[in-house]
């Protein structure tokens, strides 16, 4: 046997322990949890992320044990990081919504454009790696209907031929269209969760400032800068301002 198959055969054994272990930890963090001993359910959980492993189940239960201590800014970021692992789970949905009901803003988002509902329905249809995927597949299609009409000899299907490579192309242009977007969306996208119990928003980065308005933990903002240990956050209403980067956890 080489060396390279037992290196492999080594990393195959240590990763199986690995997962096995941080399962024996997640199981002994049910039991607090199921016994109400949150913080200790939160420490066992905990060091499951610090082994680099994550799942939605993991952070849901995080988020769980946060909610039963009145933990609103953790309870609501672990639920986050729970969603964004599976966005389609109703459970995960409606503790979200509980945690957010027992926060202290309520800010109320910017009403949308026709267009930009537009726009979010559909490009919520694929991540921007979906879209990329359609693009290839439209290009393949286009290329087999040219071929096709290109050989064909009836003139009923070369028309049609000739009107479906047409279509192709118009859902190429668009799918390209919409992975390039939804790639700089995803680029620019930096949501976090305030963490302090009360953030003051100031209107420059530094103590001195103005204070613009005043954030509790909970809330959900948008990072739209970043300035040695200040960011500049947006919110859903389009206010903006900066805070310390320690008063918010990046999503």
């Amino acid at each position: 046997m080489t060396m390279k198959k037992l290196l492999y055969i080594l990393v195959i054994f240590i990763s199986a322990l690995g997962i096995a272990q941080n399962n024996s930890i997640f199981e002994v963090g049910k039991e607090q949890y199921k016994n109400g001993k949150f913080q200790e359910a939160i420490n066992s959980w905990i060091q499951i992320l610090d082994n680099d492993q994550e799942s939605a189940s993991l952070y849901f239960n995080i988020g769980n044990a946060h909610y039963k201590l009145n933990n609103i800014g953790p309870s609501v970021y672990y639920y986050e990081k729970a969603l964004q692992l599976d966005p389609n789970d109703s459970d995960i949905k409606t503790n979200l919504t509980f945690a957010e009901n027992a926060r202290i803003d309520a800010i109320e988002s910017l009403p949308k454009t026709v267009f930009k509902k537009w726009y979010q329905a559909v490009s919520g249809i694929f991540t921007f790696n979906g879209w990329a995927i359609a693009t290839v597949v439209f290009v393949l299609l286009f290329v087999a209907l040219f071929l096709i009409y290109y050989f064909s000899i009836s003139e009923r299907k070369k028309r049609l031929l000739f009107v479906a490579s047409l279509l192709s192309i118009v859902f190429l242009f668009i799918s390209c269209v919409m992975a390039f977007k939804t790639f700089g969306d995803f680029k620019n996208n930096s949501p976090a969760i305030i963490f302090a119990e009360t953030a003051e928003v100031k209107s420059e980065p530094n103590l001195g400032s103005d204070s613009a308005f005043t954030l509790h933990e909970g809330t959900k903002v948008q990072i739209i800068a970043e300035e040695t240990n200040w960011v500049r956050i947006e919110l859903a209403d389009g206010k903006d301002g900066w805070i310390p980067v320690g008063d918010l956890k990046k999503l």
